[in-house]
Formats: C-alpha cells, sequence, structure tokens
C-alpha cells in the first residue's frame, strides 16, 4: 500500500513539474527585456507603503 502511494506521489510530482516547465516557457517567450538610457522618461508605480502594511497588520477594516 504504502508502495502504490509513493508511486502516485512520484506521478503527480512529475505532472507538476511537467506544467510548471510549460508555464515558464510560454512566460520566457513572452518577456522582453527593457533598457533605460539617460535622459529617458519612464513612469514608475509606486504604492502607499504605509497603508499597506497598515491593514496588513489589522487584519479586517471592520470591528
Amino acid at each position: 500500500m504504502i508502495e502504490v502511494t509513493n508511486a502516485k506521489v512520484a506521478v503527480a510530482k512529475e505532472k507538476l513539474k511537467e506544467a510548471r516547465t510549460h508555464q515558464k516557457s510560454y512566460a520566457d517567450k513572452h518577456h522582453r527585456s527593457l533598457e533605460f538610457q539617460p535622459g529617458d522618461h519612464v513612469f514608475l508605480k509606486v504604492s502607499p507603503a504605509r497603508g499597506v502594511r497598515h491593514f496588513g497588520i489589522k487584519g479586517k477594516l471592520s470591528p
């Protein structure tokens, strides 16, 4: 019984590994590197760190 379970776990791990490699190869094809030169104008997306940290610590918003 233990051998059967171990075999099933091995098959599941192999399938997960295969799915992960498919996903990685898809993402690698669509990835493009960005290069900036001095003087280029770029838009930075900034989130408020204080608010994110506050709600992360407190948890829910209502009592």
